[in-house]
Protein backbone atom coordinates (compact mmCIF):
# COMPACT_ATOMS: atom_id res chain seq x y z
CA UNK A 1 0.00 0.00 0.00
CA UNK A 2 1.38 3.40 -1.02
CA UNK A 3 0.58 5.94 1.69
CA UNK A 4 1.65 9.55 2.14
CA UNK A 5 3.46 9.66 5.47
CA UNK A 6 5.41 12.78 4.49
CA UNK A 7 4.74 14.40 7.86
CA UNK A 8 6.56 17.30 9.56
CA UNK A 9 9.01 16.37 12.33
CA UNK A 10 10.63 18.54 14.99
CA UNK A 11 14.33 18.48 15.89
CA UNK A 12 13.76 15.48 18.16
CA UNK A 13 11.96 13.69 15.27
CA UNK A 14 8.56 13.90 16.92
CA UNK A 15 5.63 14.28 14.51
CA UNK A 16 4.18 17.81 14.74
CA UNK A 17 1.14 17.14 12.52
CA UNK A 18 -0.03 13.54 12.07
CA UNK A 19 -3.02 14.33 9.79
CA UNK A 20 -1.67 12.39 6.82
CA UNK A 21 -1.07 9.26 8.90
CA UNK A 22 -4.49 9.42 10.56
CA UNK A 23 -6.16 9.84 7.17
CA UNK A 24 -4.61 6.55 5.97
CA UNK A 25 -5.68 4.52 9.02
CA UNK A 26 -9.16 3.47 7.77
CA UNK A 27 -7.69 1.79 4.67
CA UNK A 28 -4.93 0.05 6.65
CA UNK A 29 -7.42 -1.16 9.29
CA UNK A 30 -9.83 -2.38 6.60
CA UNK A 31 -7.14 -4.68 5.14
CA UNK A 32 -6.07 -5.92 8.58
CA UNK A 33 -9.67 -6.56 9.66
CA UNK A 34 -10.21 -8.54 6.45
CA UNK A 35 -7.35 -10.89 7.32
CA UNK A 36 -4.70 -9.26 5.16
CA UNK A 37 -1.15 -8.21 5.93
CA UNK A 38 -0.05 -4.70 4.96
CA UNK A 39 3.28 -3.58 3.51
CA UNK A 40 3.46 0.22 3.66
CA UNK A 41 5.52 2.38 1.30
CA UNK A 42 6.01 6.12 1.68
CA UNK A 43 8.52 8.89 1.16
CA UNK A 44 9.57 11.45 3.76
CA UNK A 45 11.04 14.76 2.65
CA UNK A 46 13.50 15.08 -0.21
CA UNK A 47 16.57 13.23 1.11
CA UNK A 48 18.41 13.05 -2.22
CA UNK A 49 18.12 16.80 -2.69
CA UNK A 50 19.78 17.24 0.69
CA UNK A 51 22.76 14.89 0.48
CA UNK A 52 25.28 15.45 3.24
CA UNK A 53 28.63 17.00 2.40
CA UNK A 54 30.26 13.55 2.24
CA UNK A 55 27.79 12.51 -0.47
CA UNK A 56 25.73 10.14 1.69
CA UNK A 57 22.04 10.36 2.49
CA UNK A 58 21.10 11.74 5.92
CA UNK A 59 19.36 8.58 7.10
CA UNK A 60 18.84 9.83 10.66
CA UNK A 61 16.85 12.82 9.48
CA UNK A 62 14.73 11.10 6.83
CA UNK A 63 14.26 7.52 8.01
CA UNK A 64 10.65 6.33 8.28
CA UNK A 65 11.66 4.46 11.43
CA UNK A 66 10.74 7.67 13.31
CA UNK A 67 7.11 6.86 12.45
CA UNK A 68 7.07 3.20 13.51
CA UNK A 69 6.05 3.71 17.15
CA UNK A 70 3.47 6.49 16.56
CA UNK A 71 1.89 4.38 13.80
CA UNK A 72 1.83 1.29 16.03
CA UNK A 73 0.13 3.33 18.77
CA UNK A 74 -2.51 4.61 16.33
CA UNK A 75 -3.20 1.14 14.91
CA UNK A 76 -3.02 -0.66 18.24
CA UNK A 77 -0.75 -3.31 16.75
CA UNK A 78 2.96 -3.97 16.21
CA UNK A 79 4.53 -2.32 13.18
CA UNK A 80 7.66 -3.99 11.86
CA UNK A 81 10.27 -1.81 10.18
CA UNK A 82 12.45 -2.80 7.25
CA UNK A 83 15.65 -0.73 6.94
CA UNK A 84 15.57 -1.05 3.14
CA UNK A 85 12.93 -0.45 0.47
CA UNK A 86 13.80 -3.40 -1.75
CA UNK A 87 16.43 -6.12 -1.36
CA UNK A 88 17.00 -9.42 0.42
CA UNK A 89 15.83 -8.19 3.82
CA UNK A 90 12.67 -6.59 2.38
CA UNK A 91 11.85 -9.76 0.42
CA UNK A 92 12.38 -11.95 3.51
CA UNK A 93 10.35 -9.72 5.86
CA UNK A 94 7.50 -9.43 3.34
CA UNK A 95 7.39 -13.20 2.81
CA UNK A 96 7.27 -13.87 6.58
CA UNK A 97 4.47 -11.39 7.21
CA UNK A 98 1.38 -13.00 8.75
CA UNK A 99 -2.28 -11.92 8.43
CA UNK A 100 -2.96 -8.90 10.63
CA UNK A 101 0.68 -7.74 10.60
CA UNK A 102 2.11 -4.47 9.30
CA UNK A 103 5.51 -3.86 7.71
CA UNK A 104 6.80 -0.35 7.04
CA UNK A 105 9.48 -0.14 4.35
CA UNK A 106 12.27 2.44 4.48
CA UNK A 107 11.83 5.82 2.76
CA UNK A 108 11.22 5.15 -0.95
CA UNK A 109 13.12 8.33 -1.84
CA UNK A 110 16.36 6.94 -0.42
CA UNK A 111 16.42 5.17 -3.79
CA UNK A 112 17.15 7.45 -6.79
CA UNK A 113 15.09 4.99 -8.87
CA UNK A 114 11.92 6.08 -7.06
CA UNK A 115 11.69 9.60 -8.47
CA UNK A 116 12.96 8.40 -11.88
CA UNK A 117 10.03 5.95 -12.09
CA UNK A 118 12.52 3.13 -12.76
CA UNK A 119 10.90 -0.02 -14.18
CA UNK A 120 13.20 -2.59 -12.54
CA UNK A 121 12.90 -0.94 -9.12
CA UNK A 122 9.11 -0.81 -9.55
CA UNK A 123 9.05 -4.51 -10.41
CA UNK A 124 11.03 -5.38 -7.25
CA UNK A 125 8.64 -3.33 -5.13
CA UNK A 126 5.61 -4.97 -6.76
CA UNK A 127 7.03 -8.44 -6.10
CA UNK A 128 6.67 -7.86 -2.33
CA UNK A 129 2.86 -7.97 -2.38
CA UNK A 130 -0.19 -9.51 -4.05
CA UNK A 131 -2.47 -6.47 -4.27
CA UNK A 132 -1.54 -2.82 -4.90
CA UNK A 133 -3.48 -0.13 -3.03
CA UNK A 134 -2.73 3.54 -3.67
CA UNK A 135 -3.96 5.72 -0.82
CA UNK A 136 -1.42 8.53 -1.30
CA UNK A 137 -3.37 11.33 -2.95
CA UNK A 138 -0.69 13.83 -1.92
CA UNK A 139 1.71 12.20 -4.40
CA UNK A 140 -0.79 11.21 -7.10
CA UNK A 141 0.58 13.91 -9.41
CA UNK A 142 4.03 12.31 -9.36
CA UNK A 143 4.85 9.56 -11.86
CA UNK A 144 7.22 7.87 -9.40
CA UNK A 145 7.91 4.16 -9.03
CA UNK A 146 5.80 3.53 -5.92
CA UNK A 147 2.99 5.96 -6.82
CA UNK A 148 2.40 5.04 -10.45
CA UNK A 149 4.84 2.76 -12.31
CA UNK A 150 4.53 -0.34 -10.11
CA UNK A 151 0.75 -0.54 -10.66
CA UNK A 152 1.33 -2.10 -14.11
CA UNK A 153 2.78 -5.23 -12.48
CA UNK A 154 -0.58 -6.10 -10.91
CA UNK A 155 -3.62 -7.36 -12.84
CA UNK A 156 -6.41 -4.75 -13.02
CA UNK A 157 -8.49 -6.59 -10.39
CA UNK A 158 -5.52 -6.47 -7.97
CA UNK A 159 -4.94 -2.72 -8.00
CA UNK A 160 -7.24 -0.24 -6.34
CA UNK A 161 -7.60 3.08 -4.52
CA UNK A 162 -7.68 3.33 -0.73
CA UNK A 163 -10.55 5.11 1.03
CA UNK A 164 -8.67 8.42 1.28
CA UNK A 165 -7.77 8.48 -2.42
CA UNK A 166 -11.34 7.53 -3.34
CA UNK A 167 -12.71 10.33 -1.16
CA UNK A 168 -10.32 12.92 -2.65
CA UNK A 169 -11.36 11.97 -6.19
CA UNK A 170 -15.07 12.01 -5.31
CA UNK A 171 -14.94 15.45 -3.67
CA UNK A 172 -12.85 17.00 -6.45
CA UNK A 173 -15.28 15.55 -8.97
CA UNK A 174 -18.19 17.12 -7.10
CA UNK A 175 -16.81 20.66 -7.39
CA UNK A 176 -15.56 20.19 -10.95
CA UNK A 177 -18.59 18.50 -12.47
CA UNK A 178 -21.60 19.07 -10.28
CA UNK A 179 -21.28 22.30 -8.27
CA UNK A 180 -24.21 24.11 -6.72
CA UNK A 181 -24.15 27.83 -7.50
CA UNK A 182 -23.06 30.47 -6.71
CA UNK A 183 -19.62 28.86 -6.90
CA UNK A 184 -16.73 30.81 -5.34
CA UNK A 185 -13.01 30.08 -5.67
CA UNK A 186 -10.71 31.62 -3.07
CA UNK A 187 -7.07 31.68 -4.06
CA UNK A 188 -4.01 33.11 -2.38
CA UNK A 189 -0.31 32.58 -2.02
CA UNK A 190 2.71 34.47 -3.22
CA UNK A 191 2.76 34.30 -7.00
CA UNK A 192 0.36 34.59 -9.92
CA UNK A 193 2.74 32.39 -11.91
CA UNK A 194 2.00 29.46 -9.56
CA UNK A 195 -1.74 29.76 -10.19
CA UNK A 196 -2.06 30.83 -13.86
CA UNK A 197 -3.53 27.55 -15.10
CA UNK A 198 -5.82 27.33 -12.09
CA UNK A 199 -7.12 30.89 -12.53
CA UNK A 200 -7.80 30.34 -16.23
CA UNK A 201 -9.62 27.10 -15.43
CA UNK A 202 -11.70 28.87 -12.76
CA UNK A 203 -12.94 31.34 -15.38
CA UNK A 204 -14.88 28.47 -16.97
CA UNK A 205 -16.04 26.95 -13.69
CA UNK A 206 -16.95 29.54 -11.08
CA UNK A 207 -19.08 32.64 -10.52
CA UNK A 208 -16.67 34.47 -8.18
CA UNK A 209 -12.91 34.49 -7.69
CA UNK A 210 -11.48 35.97 -4.49
CA UNK A 211 -7.77 36.76 -4.77
CA UNK A 212 -5.62 37.42 -1.70
CA UNK A 213 -2.02 36.91 -0.67
CA UNK A 214 1.02 38.32 -2.44
CA UNK A 215 -0.45 37.48 -5.85
CA UNK A 216 -3.19 40.12 -5.37
CA UNK A 217 -0.69 42.97 -5.78
CA UNK A 218 0.15 42.01 -9.36
CA UNK A 219 -3.57 42.44 -10.15
CA UNK A 220 -3.80 45.70 -8.17
CA UNK A 221 -0.79 47.07 -10.08
CA UNK A 222 -2.45 45.93 -13.33
CA UNK A 223 -5.40 48.18 -12.40
CA UNK A 224 -3.05 51.15 -11.91
CA UNK A 225 -2.73 50.88 -8.13
CA UNK A 226 0.28 52.08 -6.14
CA UNK A 227 1.50 49.02 -4.21
CA UNK A 228 4.65 50.35 -2.53
CA UNK A 229 7.19 47.58 -2.02
CA UNK A 230 4.61 44.78 -2.11
CA UNK A 231 5.43 41.53 -3.86
CA UNK A 232 4.77 41.88 -7.58
CA UNK A 233 5.57 39.92 -10.73
CA UNK A 234 6.02 42.73 -13.22
CA UNK A 235 6.24 40.32 -16.14
CA UNK A 236 2.80 38.95 -15.19
CA UNK A 237 1.03 42.35 -15.17
CA UNK A 238 -0.12 41.93 -18.83
CA UNK A 239 -1.44 38.47 -17.92
CA UNK A 240 -3.34 39.92 -14.95
CA UNK A 241 -4.91 42.55 -17.25
CA UNK A 242 -5.88 39.76 -19.66
CA UNK A 243 -7.41 37.61 -16.87
CA UNK A 244 -9.44 40.57 -15.57
CA UNK A 245 -10.75 41.25 -19.09
CA UNK A 246 -11.61 37.58 -19.70
CA UNK A 247 -13.43 37.40 -16.35
CA UNK A 248 -15.49 40.48 -17.21
CA UNK A 249 -16.39 39.00 -20.63
CA UNK A 250 -17.50 35.71 -19.01
CA UNK A 251 -19.44 37.40 -16.21
CA UNK A 252 -17.10 36.07 -13.51
CA UNK A 253 -16.63 38.51 -10.62
CA UNK A 254 -13.05 38.91 -9.42
CA UNK A 255 -12.66 40.31 -5.91
CA UNK A 256 -9.37 41.91 -4.88
CA UNK A 257 -8.64 43.24 -1.35
CA UNK A 258 -9.69 46.91 -1.18
CA UNK A 259 -7.38 47.37 1.80
CA UNK A 260 -4.28 45.69 3.17
CA UNK A 261 -2.26 45.31 6.32
CA UNK A 262 0.99 46.92 5.18
CA UNK A 263 4.30 46.57 7.02
CA UNK A 264 7.49 48.64 6.88
CA UNK A 265 9.54 45.45 6.40
CA UNK A 266 9.08 41.72 5.89
CA UNK A 267 9.37 40.78 9.53
CA UNK A 268 7.10 39.35 12.23
CA UNK A 269 7.92 42.36 14.45
CA UNK A 270 7.48 45.01 11.72
CA UNK A 271 5.39 48.14 12.22
CA UNK A 272 2.09 47.78 10.38
CA UNK A 273 -0.97 49.78 9.37
CA UNK A 274 -4.30 49.22 7.60
CA UNK A 275 -4.17 51.08 4.26
CA UNK A 276 -5.96 51.15 0.91
CA UNK A 277 -4.47 48.43 -1.31
CA UNK A 278 -3.99 50.80 -4.24
CA UNK A 279 -2.22 53.52 -2.22
CA UNK A 280 0.38 51.59 -0.24
CA UNK A 281 3.17 54.04 0.72
CA UNK A 282 6.65 53.64 -0.74
CA UNK A 283 8.81 51.46 1.47
CA UNK A 284 5.76 49.58 2.82
CA UNK A 285 4.50 46.20 1.63
CA UNK A 286 1.15 44.46 1.89
CA UNK A 287 1.39 41.33 4.05
CA UNK A 288 -2.29 40.55 4.67
CA UNK A 289 -5.76 41.53 3.52
CA UNK A 290 -7.25 44.45 5.47
CA UNK A 291 -10.38 44.70 7.61
CA UNK A 292 -12.66 45.99 4.86
CA UNK A 293 -11.46 43.27 2.47
CA UNK A 294 -12.30 40.63 5.10
CA UNK A 295 -15.85 42.00 5.34
CA UNK A 296 -16.23 42.08 1.52
CA UNK A 297 -14.89 38.55 1.08
CA UNK A 298 -17.04 37.28 3.94
CA UNK A 299 -20.22 38.50 2.19
CA UNK A 300 -19.29 36.72 -1.04
CA UNK A 301 -18.47 33.49 0.84
CA UNK A 302 -21.70 33.68 2.87
CA UNK A 303 -23.75 33.83 -0.35
CA UNK A 304 -21.96 30.86 -1.95
CA UNK A 305 -23.20 27.29 -2.30
CA UNK A 306 -19.87 25.78 -3.42
CA UNK A 307 -16.47 27.00 -2.21
CA UNK A 308 -12.90 26.00 -3.13
CA UNK A 309 -10.10 27.50 -1.07
CA UNK A 310 -6.44 27.18 -2.03
CA UNK A 311 -3.80 29.48 -0.59
CA UNK A 312 -3.42 31.94 2.31
CA UNK A 313 -4.54 35.58 2.35
CA UNK A 314 -1.30 36.83 3.89
CA UNK A 315 1.96 35.82 5.54
CA UNK A 316 0.15 33.28 7.67
CA UNK A 317 3.26 32.15 9.59
CA UNK A 318 3.62 35.62 11.15
CA UNK A 319 0.85 36.18 13.77
CA UNK A 320 0.37 39.87 12.93
CA UNK A 321 -0.36 38.95 9.31
CA UNK A 322 -2.43 35.80 9.85
CA UNK A 323 -5.77 37.43 10.63
CA UNK A 324 -6.97 37.63 7.03
CA UNK A 325 -6.44 33.90 6.51
CA UNK A 326 -8.16 33.16 9.84
CA UNK A 327 -11.12 35.35 8.84
CA UNK A 328 -11.52 33.41 5.59
CA UNK A 329 -11.32 30.09 7.46
CA UNK A 330 -14.10 31.19 9.82
CA UNK A 331 -16.21 32.49 6.91
CA UNK A 332 -15.86 29.21 5.01
CA UNK A 333 -16.82 27.22 8.14
CA UNK A 334 -19.87 29.46 8.69
CA UNK A 335 -20.99 29.11 5.06
CA UNK A 336 -20.61 25.32 5.35
CA UNK A 337 -22.78 25.33 8.48
CA UNK A 338 -25.41 27.14 6.43
CA UNK A 339 -25.43 24.49 3.71
CA UNK A 340 -22.53 25.27 1.36
CA UNK A 341 -20.13 22.58 0.14
CA UNK A 342 -16.53 23.58 0.88
CA UNK A 343 -13.28 22.02 -0.25
CA UNK A 344 -10.02 23.26 1.31
CA UNK A 345 -6.68 22.27 -0.22
CA UNK A 346 -3.14 23.63 -0.05
CA UNK A 347 -0.71 23.77 2.88
CA UNK A 348 -1.51 27.08 4.55
CA UNK A 349 -5.26 26.88 3.96
CA UNK A 350 -5.29 23.43 5.56
CA UNK A 351 -3.01 24.65 8.38
CA UNK A 352 -5.44 27.50 9.06
CA UNK A 353 -8.52 25.30 9.40
CA UNK A 354 -6.55 22.82 11.52
CA UNK A 355 -5.10 25.48 13.84
CA UNK A 356 -8.52 27.01 14.38
CA UNK A 357 -10.07 23.60 15.03
CA UNK A 358 -12.33 23.99 11.99
CA UNK A 359 -11.30 20.89 10.01
CA UNK A 360 -14.59 19.18 10.92
CA UNK A 361 -16.57 22.30 10.07
CA UNK A 362 -15.72 22.39 6.39
CA UNK A 363 -16.97 19.74 3.96
CA UNK A 364 -13.61 18.32 2.94
CA UNK A 365 -9.95 19.01 3.69
CA UNK A 366 -7.67 17.70 0.96
CA UNK A 367 -4.41 16.05 2.00
CA UNK A 368 -2.74 16.84 -1.31
CA UNK A 369 -1.88 20.45 -2.12
CA UNK A 370 -0.08 19.93 -5.44
CA UNK A 371 -2.22 16.96 -6.46
CA UNK A 372 -5.48 18.78 -5.73
CA UNK A 373 -4.20 21.83 -7.60
CA UNK A 374 -3.42 19.77 -10.69
CA UNK A 375 -6.77 17.99 -10.49
CA UNK A 376 -8.60 21.32 -10.30
CA UNK A 377 -6.52 22.48 -13.28
CA UNK A 378 -8.08 19.62 -15.24
CA UNK A 379 -4.99 17.40 -15.46
CA UNK A 380 -5.18 13.61 -15.29
CA UNK A 381 -3.00 12.56 -12.37
CA UNK A 382 -0.51 9.72 -13.07
CA UNK A 383 -1.35 7.96 -9.78
CA UNK A 384 -5.05 7.86 -10.67
CA UNK A 385 -4.50 6.93 -14.31
CA UNK A 386 -2.27 3.98 -13.27
CA UNK A 387 -5.11 2.40 -11.28
CA UNK A 388 -7.87 3.10 -13.80
CA UNK A 389 -6.12 2.02 -17.00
Amino acid sequence: MRVDFNVPLDKQYNITDDTRIREALPTIKHVLDGGGAVILMSHLGRPLAKLKEDGTVNVEKFTLNHLTKPLADMLGTTVKFCPETVGEKATKMAAELKPGEVLLLENTRFQPEEEKGDIEFSKKLAALGDIYVNDAFGTAHRAHASTTVMAQFFPKENRTFGFLMESEIKHADKVLNNPERPFTAITGGAKVSDKIVLLERFLDLVDNIIIGGGMAYTFIKAQGGQIGNSLVEDDKVPLAIDLLAKAAAKGVRIYLPVDSIAADKFDAEANFQNVSSNTIPDGWLGLDIGEEARTDFNKVIANSKTIIWNGPMGVFEMPNFANGTKAIALAVAEATKNGAFSLVGGGDSVAAVNQLGLADEVSFVSTGGGAMLEMLEGKELPGIKAINN
